[in-house]
């Protein structure tokens, strides 16, 4: 079973996530909702998996993202974007995101990410 980490700055869509993984087989095993807290939650809980949003107050998700990356080469980041965030999901995949998903997703969606990922 993956252990994932969630991290958005919006409530609801945490909860989404989770809920949607949770019933495919997934774990989750924290939730942040800013890029700093993900960095330190990252480095205690070791997810399998990290589901991570870009636009987040006090740290982004494509700077936590290099710093993940920074301390763990081989992290599973996927990165989770509004529509129009096209430039940032490229430079979050150039830097070493494992794939993105647009807002607004369905269930498969993040499943078949998830799912696709070593």
């Amino acid at each position: 079973m993956k252990k994932v980490l969630i991290v958005d700055d919006a409530a609801f869509m945490r909860i989404s996530i989770k809920n949607m993984l949770s019933k495919n087989g997934y774990e989750i095993v924290g939730e942040a909702e800013n890029g700093k807290i993900a960095l330190q939650k990252y480095q205690d809980l070791k997810p399998d998996v990290v589901t991570m949003d870009i636009t987040m107050p006090e740290m982004d998700g494509l700077t936590s993202l290099k710093k993940i990356l920074e301390l763990d080469p081989g992290a599973n980041i996927v990165m989770i974007s509004a529509m129009g965030q096209e430039s940032m999901v490229r430079e979050a995949v150039l830097s070493g995101a494992k794939g993105f998903i647009v807002k607004p997703f369905k269930e498969d969606i993040i499943t078949a990410a998830l799912n696709n990922l070593p």
